[in-house]
């Protein structure tokens, strides 16, 4: 099993940046892809951004494309989101997930393996 803990949310003003932190525990931690996904209130889970495995190839929503960046350091079994530029609409709970499938395109939420907690990112006006 994989146990996954996000850390570095926060309140931050508009405009603002914070990095997000996903702390994975195992050996295999170069054996998944990783994702990055987010929710507001009253709103389905949404993938934000995902990196493969080896961290070549990595993906944005189109909301966040140009101000996030998702990156991993497999010797560190650990992914980062930094996040600039922010506004008050990227305001969700951040998810960090893996998966051990390999597709083409992006993975299904309902094909992760492993999700951590949660942090909170707020971003005032």
């Amino acid at each position: 099993q994989v146990q996954l803990v996000e850390s570095g949310g926060g309140l931050v003003q508009a405009g603002g940046s914070l990095r997000l932190s996903c702390a994975a525990s195992g050996r295999t931690f170069s054996s998944y892809a990783m994702g990055w996904f987010r929710q507001a209130p009253g709103k389905e889970r949404e993938l934000v951004a995902g990196i493969s495995r080896s961290g070549l190839r990595t993906y944005y929503a189109d909301s966040v494309k140009g101000r996030f960046f998702i990156s991993r350091d497999n010797a560190k079994n650990t992914v980062y989101l930094q996040m600039n530029s922010l506004k008050p609409e990227d305001t969700a709970v951040y998810y960090c997930a893996a998966t051990s499938r390999v597709v083409a395109g992006t993975v299904p939420l309902n094909l992760y393996d492993y999700w951590g907690q949660g942090t909170q990112v707020t971003v005032s006006s």
